[in-house]
């Protein structure tokens, strides 16, 4: 190890006066954004902080003559530095924030993502705040929980046995596919007080607030709130550290959380669980890009704990852990599924266009579906009704020649906010008065994707004296009373009925299928069966209609409620493709000086294959730190599954020589992103 001289020192082997005689050097890793320098330095410890500086505790050291926040890595009697060490400039506070768990669990992930430790490191332990960190906390008794009832879990072939594994606290883990109808949150506190009951803790990870207030709601239910924690970016940082506090000192035995909360120092972890693993948000936008549910299922495998990744639909990465024997279905019989969900039919948008009356030809539907529609409105049952898109018209296109609506002054994508109003540019925000075709010069537009808003307007007059609710962006409703309601909602943001929708229609499926993108289909049917999951039984009347063709397999995925087909499709194409998760992709985007420096210096896996390079692909930002006027590229780096930490390992010290040599102008690296464009 080295160490950086700051003054009046020891040598190496020198035996400070008053120095305890045992462990008093401080190994530390300094919070430095330069990659070439995650690496421990070595420091003394003077009597004073001998005590205080123990592992896992934020110090203070100086560092090229400046001073840097660092945490202690461990204590050691001896040091291979050779020279004068500097001392401890101070030791911020003697809370061991930093424990060995998570240390081990750091490392991997910034091994696994080519990342630093210190990037890591923000991400896994939140900012000090010392009034907080000095506030009492008050002990907490174990909670008496009742047995578990099994029923639940035992609906599914081997949730019970699952269910069994989690009391007698076995390393169990489990790809769970819910059946429609069933509560989600239900089977995790299940899991959760069963993994209690076996005296070790539990840790739910949820994409967003709403999941993560439905989850704390059944929990509390059932167990005693005082050892129920809540992690989540919302909270603030001061209320946020408190509760984290609460966990580092042993107050929690369930932490439920988004992303971040994946790090939660939580001690004798028994269970780690994973709601929705295909939502985008469990995806971390700061680097080194991980996403919670790869870094859940890390410190599952590093703690030897139980793992559960519970979802209506699954995607490509969970079936292969099924797929290496890694971990094991959790799924319902097909004679209990087909109870259990609703109907589900697809009806060709062209091929309906003349059985249109007027009201549903407003409305965008087949007369079919309004049917549908008005059967479910006349029985006093909420009609749920899913829009790609939130707004009025989020995009426009010609009405002639069918070329996208563009801004003349950046090139952004035109829409409208509202009847009548001029066409705004969804980038930089200026008005476009007098639409024109750039192309044929016609002043025809036509909606390219009808948002929530403008389809909340046509069938409130397909609909007169109907109530219509409207969930989206910033107005999300998380339920609706019972009766007869039009729901109009984006993805993700459905309200829930008490007694379900007796109806659900999902719109403009092309707009979801026809993008360009890895995960389309699979995000596809991962929204369609979320919406569908909330219609009644197909024996209580609960009808869905897809707008789409229905020879397309993610339409035909959904008529069967087949996700596991889907995902084994998915996989199996993927594969022959060379696409994650069947390989690993590291995707380096910078200017191309950079971007070529760091591939020379990396020593890359043998058969590692190079692809590229490409521009920037579109709403993807630019790399942090990369003037304007330097043109971005993207190259792409596969290996097969097998290499994945060499390839991290040899970008990393690539990554490493580019920072020694001063480079101005960072690439940015990003292992299996979501998005490869």
């Amino acid at each position: 190890m080295v160490s950086v001289d700051s003054g009046p020192g020891l040598a190496a082997g020198e035996v400070a006066l008053g120095l305890p005689p045992s462990e008093p050097i401080a190994r530390v890793l300094p919070m430095l954004s330069v990659p070439h320098l995650d690496r421990e330095f070595d420091y003394l410890v003077t009597p004073e902080q001998a005590e205080d500086a123990r592992p896992g505790a934020r110090v203070r050291v100086r560092f090229h003559g400046r001073l840097v926040d660092a945490f202690v890595w461990e204590r050691r009697v001896d040091t291979d530095h050779v020279g004068r060490l500097g001392r401890l400039e101070r030791v911020v506070s003697a809370e061991p924030v930093l424990t060995d768990e998570v240390r081990r669990l750091v490392e991997a992930v910034a091994a696994r993502y080519a990342g630093s430790r210190a990037d890591v490191l923000r991400l896994a332990v939140p900012p000090r705040h010392a009034r907080v960190e000095r506030e009492a906390t008050t002990p907490t008794e174990p909670p008496v929980i009742a047995p578990v009832d099994p029923t639940g879990w035992q609906r599914y072939v081997a949730g019970g046995s699952f269910l069994t594994a989690l009391g007698e606290g076995r390393a169990a883990r489990a790809v769970w596919q819910v059946l429609p109808g069933d509560s989600w949150t239900d089977r995790f506190v299940d899991a959760a007080a069963q993994t209690i009951r076996a005296g070790r803790t539990a840790l739910a990870i949820v994409p967003d607030q709403r999941d993560v207030d439905a989850l704390i709601g059944a929990a509390t239910a059932r167990i005693d709130e005082s050892v129920v924690v809540a992690l989540s970016a919302g909270l603030g940082p001061a209320t946020r550290y408190r509760r984290w506090l609460s966990v580092l000192r042993g107050g929690a035995r369930l932490v439920i959380g988004t992303r971040s909360a994946v790090f939660a120092p939580l001690a004798d972890l028994g269970l780690v669980m994973v709601w929705d693993d295909g939502d985008d948000s469990l995806s971390e936008p700061r680097a080194p890009y991980p996403h919670a549910r790869d870094v859940a299922m890390l410190r599952a495998h590093l703690v030897g704990c139980a793992a559960l990744i519970g979802g209506h639909a699954r995607t490509a990465e969970a079936h292969a852990l099924v797929g290496t024997g890694w971990a094991h279905d959790v799924l319902a019989p097909r004679a209990v599924l087909r109870t259990a969900a609703p109907r589900v039919v697809a009806l060709d948008d062209t091929g309906y266009a003349e059985e249109r009356d007027a009201a549903a030809r407003s409305a965008r539907l087949p007369t079919v579906a309004l049917q549908s529609a008005r059967s479910a409105l006349a029985a006093g049952a909420p009609v749920l009704v899913q829009v790609p898109r939130r707004g009025y018209v989020p995009s426009l296109a010609c009405g002639r020649c069918r070329t996208i609506a563009r801004c003349r002054h950046c090139t952004g994508p035109l829409s409208l906010s509202e009847r009548g109003s001029a066409a705004l540019c969804r980038w930089c925000g200026r008005v476009d008065p007098a639409l024109r075709c750039a192309r044929c010069g016609s002043d025809a537009v036509r909606a390219v994707v009808i948002g929530a808003r403008r389809t909340a307007e046509e069938l409130g007059r397909a609909f007169p004296g109907t109530p219509v609710v409207t969930s989206a962006g910033d107005t999300i409703v998380d339920r609706i009373e019972d009766g007869a309601a039009l729901v109009i909602a984006t993805p993700g943001a459905e309200p829930r009925a008490p007694q379900g929708y007796g109806a659900a229609l999902l719109l403009d499926s092309w707009a979801l299928l026809g993008r360009q993108d890895l995960r389309a289909a699979e995000d596809t049917l991962r929204r369609w069966m979320g919406a569908a999951a909330l219609v009644r039984d197909h024996a209580s009347g609960g009808l869905v209609t897809v707008v789409a063709e229905s020879s397309i397999p993610t339409v035909q995925a959904l008529i069967r409620w087949d996700p596991v087909g889907h995902a084994d499709a998915e996989l199996a194409t993927r594969a022959e493709v060379g696409l994650p998760p069947a390989v690993h992709i590291a995707a380096l985007d910078g200017d191309p000086d950079s971007v070529s420096t760091l591939l020379e210096q990396a020593r890359l896996p043998d058969g590692a294959d190079l692809l590229g390079p490409v521009p920037l692909p579109p709403g993807v930002r630019r790399p942090a730190g990369v003037p304007d006027e330097l043109n971005v590229i993207r190259m792409l780096v596969r290996v097969g599954r097998d290499h994945g930490l060499p390839l991290a390992s040899a970008l990393r010290h690539g990554i490493g020589v580019l920072s020694a040599r001063g480079s101005t102008h960072p690439v940015r690296v990003q292992i299996d992103p979501l998005h490869i464009g």
